[in-house]
């Protein structure tokens, strides 16, 4: 496979510096950062826009593999994930993130994915936003509650590249679960929905011809490994500032930042 240029890796490794301190910081396993901006990059390289946000949401859930299992582990030195709640997400997780990787994603265009993934992220950003107090008798559903908000969470977390936190901690929280304990769970849940989704994604692009040199599918291969190689470094990071934050910032943290992704990407989609 012939190497990127220079100045591809570079921007690359920046991407994962920062994509994994937010994987830490904010369990979003860096996905939604990475979808723009991977998009933005493929396409300044002559990459047709539509199959270009499709691959940026497969390359970017791909790496979540990777920053998802660095995030875990400092989170779970704190204690603050709560595994019966990941146990509970998981099968509904699978499924759905399977279901939207190797079905939905291969048949809807890269305009409805970009649309889609800007209503999504700008929802879960105005939920967190508002801050609003769950009642306090609230909690979490039983296991086949909890089955089902796993296969939601896994599909459309498919669908856009993400790790899941943007609609797996707003849920959380507004079962009254603790922020903190809701960002590190989400980062757990990042792995098996980045197994699933990546395993649906080379399925669904298996026949498609190589859009850049190191393209397999709808994966760009080069950016899995300079995002992951990076990321890795730098969630533990993300993973030790998260606990110095107050509930309040950290809530104002993830809102701005993803009304920001939200924005491009509803830019992108529109245009296309």
């Amino acid at each position: 496979m012939p190497l990127p240029p220079a100045s591809l890796v570079a921007e690359l490794l920046a991407l994962g510096t920062f994509a994994g301190f937010l994987a830490g910081l904010l369990g979003v396993g860096g996905g939604m950062l990475m979808v723009p901006f991977v998009t933005w990059i493929l396409s300044s390289r002559g990459v047709e826009p539509a199959l270009a946000v499709k691959m940026a949401i497969a390359t970017s859930m791909s790496t979540i593999l990777f920053t998802s299992l660095s995030s875990l582990r400092a989170h779970h030195k704190r204690g603050s994930v709560r595994w019966e709640i990941v146990r509970a997400l998981a099968p509904g997780i699978i499924g759905g993130s399977l279901l939207a990787g190797a079905g939905a994603f291969a048949l809807l265009k890269g305009a409805v994915l970009a649309v889609s993934f800007a209503l999504f992220v700008g929802f879960s950003a105005t939920q967190m936003l508002l801050d609003r107090r769950p009642a306090p008798s609230r909690t979490l559903p039983g296991p086949l509650g909890l089955g089902g908000a796993g296969g939601v969470i896994g599909f459309l977390s498919g669908l856009v590249g993400a790790g899941g936190a943007f609609v797996s901690v707003p849920f959380m929280t507004w079962c009254n679960v603790p922020i903190h304990q809701a960002v590190a769970t989400s980062a757990a849940l990042g792995f098996p929905i980045a197994l699933a989704s990546t395993v649906g994604y080379v399925i669904g692009g298996w026949n498609l011809p190589p859009a850049l040199p190191g393209a397999l599918g709808y994966l760009y291969v080069p950016a899995l490994v300079c995002i992951a190689s990076a990321s890795v470094l730098t969630a533990p990071l993300g993973a030790r500032a998260a606990h110095r934050l107050d509930v309040r910032q950290l809530k104002r943290v993830f809102a701005v930042l993803l009304y920001a992704l939200a924005s491009y990407m509803l830019y992108k989609g529109l245009a296309g």
